[in-house]
């Protein structure tokens, strides 16, 4: 029975998704012939005793010389595809594993199957609306994570053994991830999804480019300097949960510390966004996001490498010359003003190895927050509408000087 409900679910699905393209023509088989499949499996995985499942062997065979003759029919009859091939002896198999008390893989293939058949239409709408870009980013993130980690070595190298290169690469990893991850929400979301969406998305892609675009269109667009205010200010102040994220990948107890400092730097946005709540009128004219580019790439990811290991060099030399006090805050706010993920992830290291107290660890974050922060206000104030200026500048200007009071709390 169980072997049977699975095959006749994959069928329906097989069904319908044909029935909703071809106008109620069947490719080939629906609910009662998968359901045969199905059964056809399990009585094969039944009647086949000893290590080797003959009879099953048999089956799988014959249902597959069945779909390849079915290909030759004639060309006025639609033709099988590989879809149809491939879920069909998925599903004798489905019927052998239930035999075989593997109900559990026996389910997770039958219900992938049926996403993927059902599936059909929307992943190929999803695919014609990709772009050069969007291939050259997921190409560029498979070669990042399953080309280059793999390979770099996992060991020590260099002045105080302060570069591993399997670390390094694992953190442009995480940072990639968390990037890409935000950019393909936004493709596949589309600016029609809003512009407080489509900056809440890009700061988790990249803060630094949401707030280059939204401040370039705040000039071409002065009318809706508010709106684009508010999502600049959006942008960086996703990021700061973006970094607890990232540390709590190599160091949660680091990002339980940060919690409450970078609570307290979320204050002036969630005011600023509770007055511009209040102060909204109706309608106003429709607010188109601006185009978010890839902030993806394998030059950017090197650069990102380059800095973290550099950065771990000096904090490396900083401990062995004992000057971690004096030299590793500044170190931050500089390193801050470049990228916040690599001063973050670097303290994450050195807590989860025991070579900064978590608490200047935790300070030193802080700093490179506030430094970011303030870097974001100078490009609002070099790039922005004079309204956008002001207003970005007052809340991410309050932001940083939350960020300098919180470091008490550290």
């Amino acid at each position: 029975m169980v072997s049977a409900s699975l095959g006749a679910l994959v069928g329906l699905i097989r069904q319908w998704s044909d029935q909703t393209e071809h106008e109620d023509a069947i490719d080939l088989g629906g609910v009662r012939t998968y359901t045969f499949w199905a059964m056809l499996g399990c009585i094969g995985a039944q009647l086949s005793p000893g290590p080797v499942p003959v009879l099953l062997i048999v089956i799988v065979a014959l249902v597959g010389a069945f779909l390849i003759a079915a290909t030759g029919r004639s060309a006025g009859t639609r033709q099988p595809g590989s879809t149809t091939f491939a879920a069909s002896l998925l599903t004798v198999l489905v019927g052998a594993l239930v035999f075989w008390q593997e109900r559990q893989a026996a389910i997770v293939i039958a219900a992938t199957t049926m996403v993927l058949l059902g599936m059909k239409q929307s992943l190929h709408a999803m695919t014609r609306a990709f772009k050069l870009e969007d291939i050259r980013a997921t190409l560029q993130f498979v070669a990042i994570t399953g080309v280059i980690l793999p390979l770099v070595p996992n060991r020590n190298f260099g002045p105080f053994e302060a570069f591993n290169p399997f670390s390094t690469w694992l953190m442009v990893v995480l940072i990639s991830g968390l990037g890409f991850a935000g950019y393909i929400a936004m493709r596949l979301l589309g600016a029609q999804a809003g512009i407080f969406l489509t900056s809440l998305l890009g700061g988790i892609a990249s803060s630094t480019a949401t707030t280059l675009a939204f401040s370039r269109r705040s000039k071409d667009e002065p009318a809706f300097s508010d709106h684009y205010a508010m999502a600049v200010v959006t942008a960086c102040t996703v990021m700061l949960p973006r970094v607890i994220l990232a540390v709590s990948v190599v160091s949660p107890e680091l990002a339980v510390r940060m919690i409450a400092p970078f609570a307290v730097m979320t204050v002036p946005a969630l005011v600023y966004a509770s007055w511009l709540w209040l102060q909204r009128s109706p309608g106003g004219g429709a607010v188109v996001a601006p185009r978010i580019t890839n902030p993806l790439s394998l030059s950017t990811a090197i650069k990102f490498a380059l800095l973290y290991a550099l950065i771990g060099l000096l904090v490396k030399a900083a401990t062995q010359l004992d000057l971690l006090q004096s030299g590793l805050l500044p170190l931050s706010f500089v390193s801050g003003l470049t990228d916040i993920d690599a001063i973050a992830l670097s303290m994450a290291g050195n807590v989860a190895t025991t070579s900064i107290p978590l608490a200047l660890a935790t300070k030193a974050v802080i700093i490179g927050a506030v430094a970011n922060t303030l870097l974001k206000a100078g490009l609002a104030i070099a790039l922005g509408s004079p309204t956008l200026r002001n207003k970005v500048t007052l809340v991410l200007g309050v932001t940083a000087a939350c960020g300098f009071g919180t470091l008490w709390l550290a």
